[in-house]
């Protein structure tokens, strides 16, 4: 599974034991000669075949025995390269589809019909283009036989390592283990409005506290973390997740199609627009961010693409490109009609802490049987765990490469399963402390949305130097600036917003 596609071992090289300096060049630039086995004075044939065989050493770990190991065969992102075609379809659906899509009305409330559908329609082209850009970029042209299986990886060896690692460290910990803080924010607040449904009013029934729920949420997530030891074997469970993603969507908007609109029900802009001029602006970059974040999943893609087999005959990204295109058919069609319907609905009484979800259960719960609102909570709360896990995959892989550095040794059974009980134990932590997190996603979305929109683009023309200066480098420079100054705006809109209305911030008080 080694990702050099050149010479072999190198004799005596291989039998040296690997350093940890060393070791950590090759994972995070496996395209880069070794600072320690670089040579200028080698013709470019000779380096060609230097840097082969570099790649290859790079890649592995001297044990004891000095036999030199391979360890992406130990990590659980590329310890199973047996991926299908289904399970494609499934993981991206599983991170695609996601809470994020019941608050798209309150984006169409500030933007309209015509503006929130064109602006939605143009975030899916667009992201929908530098997903095929990543996917090139798995296995890309310029380096023949290596394979980037991490988001990391592959930005190092486009930026360096200073500059990718400034720009893309930040983005990924947080859609990894931001999410997993997330979904265990919704994940408690779900399982307690489960359980207020289930009890009624029985007054004398036990009830827990929040952080307790969130507590019983990632134990669930955790023990069934300890089931799923590679990306793989996640598969399954991404299935589940995709239904039930698919499910909740559907169930929502036709549920209040069914309901009816409200009665007395207003289209016109939210109050925050008929206030100044810097009032306006940031409500709807505000709604942008919301549409923005409705896209999510990029920080996974090069890593599900990593689970696929691949040859020179078969590469991987011909069933990795199919498997967009059809889960990329079902996204939309999940996000859109919640989006439409939901204003349709509601109009600009959908709030941004809870969106549809919340406006269909205030204005619906007493003509709406206990039965069915168990149903959907029941649905979600499978959602989150099963989200839970393809988004902590990322965070397990880093620190198990952590341990696999330091004691050139794969993990064991219990070394494995205490990274996950650390994670969990982490995510929960930062779950309690900050509570609130949800209110600052635009914030949030602002700083990270460049991993989604902006660096694809730039690492390609980096990357693909054939291309220079063509049509596809052109438009990814303007897509790649034009990403920069939204983000820019986003952030600077969200931090206006907040020190100007403030923000309930609730330590430690879920």
């Amino acid at each position: 599974m080694g990702r050099g596609g050149g010479g072999g071992g190198g004799g005596g090289e291989c039998e040296e034991v690997v350093t940890l300096e060393l070791d950590e060049w090759s994972l995070c630039h496996p395209t880069s000669q070794s600072p320690s086995t670089s040579s200028s004075s080698d013709s470019p044939p000779q380096q060609h075949m230097n840097m082969n065989m570099n790649m290859n050493i790079n890649n592995m770990v001297v044990v004891e025995s000095n036999n030199p190991i391979d360890i992406e065969a130990w990590l659980p992102i590329t310890e199973s390269r047996n991926g299908r075609f289904w399970s494609v379809i499934a993981h991206l659906l599983n991170s695609g589809i996601g809470y994020q899509a019941l608050l798209l009305p309150v984006a169409f409330a500030t933007l309209g019909w015509a503006w929130g559908t064109i602006t939605f329609c143009i975030a899916f082209v667009w992201q929908l283009h530098t997903t095929w850009l990543l996917l090139q970029l798995h296995e890309p042209s310029s380096s023949p036989g290596i394979r980037y299986s991490r988001y990391l990886r592959l930005a190092i060896a486009a930026f360096g390592p200073k500059m990718g690692k400034l720009l893309v460290i930040f983005p990924v910990m947080y859609l990894s283990g931001g999410s997993c803080v997330m979904l265990i924010i919704n994940g408690g607040g779900s399982l307690q409005l489960l359980y207020n449904v289930i009890s009624g009013a029985n007054i004398h029934a036990p009830i827990l506290t929040g952080a307790e729920w969130f507590l019983v949420f990632t134990c669930a997530a955790i023990l069934m973390a300890q089931l799923l030891p590679n990306l793989n074997s996640v598969a399954k469970v991404s299935v589940i997740g995709a239904v039930t993603g698919i499910l909740y969507c559907t169930l929502i908007w036709v549920l209040s199609i069914r309901k009816g609109r409200l009665q007395n029900v207003s289209y016109d802009l939210p109050a925050e627009m008929d206030k100044s001029v810097m009032d306006r602006f940031s409500t709807v970059l505000n709604s942008l961010g919301i549409i923005v974040i409705a896209f999510r999943g990029h920080n996974l893609l090069l890593e599900i693409q990593g689970t696929l087999p691949s040859s020179s005959k078969h590469p991987s990204k011909k069933p990795m490109w199919r498997g967009v295109i059809v889960s990329y058919i079902i996204v939309p069609m999940c996000l859109l009609p919640p989006a439409i319907v939901g204003f349709w609905a509601y109009g600009n009484k959908v709030h941004q802490n809870g969106g549809m979800l919340k406006a269909f259960w205030e204005f619906h719960k007493r003509e709406t049987s206990n039965l069915v609102m168990a149903a959907l909570y029941t649905i979600l709360i499978i959602n989150y765990l099963s989200s839970y896990q393809i988004y902590a995959m990322p965070a397990f892989d880093t620190l198990e490469t952590i341990y696999v550095l330091r004691k050139k040794k794969r993990c064991s059974r219990c070394v494995r399963a205490g990274i996950r009980i650390f994670f969990g134990g982490l995510t929960f932590l930062i779950s309690v402390a900050f509570p609130f997190l949800g209110r600052l996603s635009i914030l949030l979305a602002g700083l990270t949305l460049n991993l989604t929109f902006t660096y694809p683009c730039f690492i390609w023309n980096c990357m693909e130097k054939g291309g220079k200066y063509g049509r596809m480098w052109w438009i990814n420079l303007g897509l790649g600036c034009l990403g920069i100054v939204v983000s820019v705006m986003l952030s600077v809109a969200a931090l206006w917003n907040l020190v100007h209305n403030g923000i309930d911030a609730n330590f430690f008080n879920p």
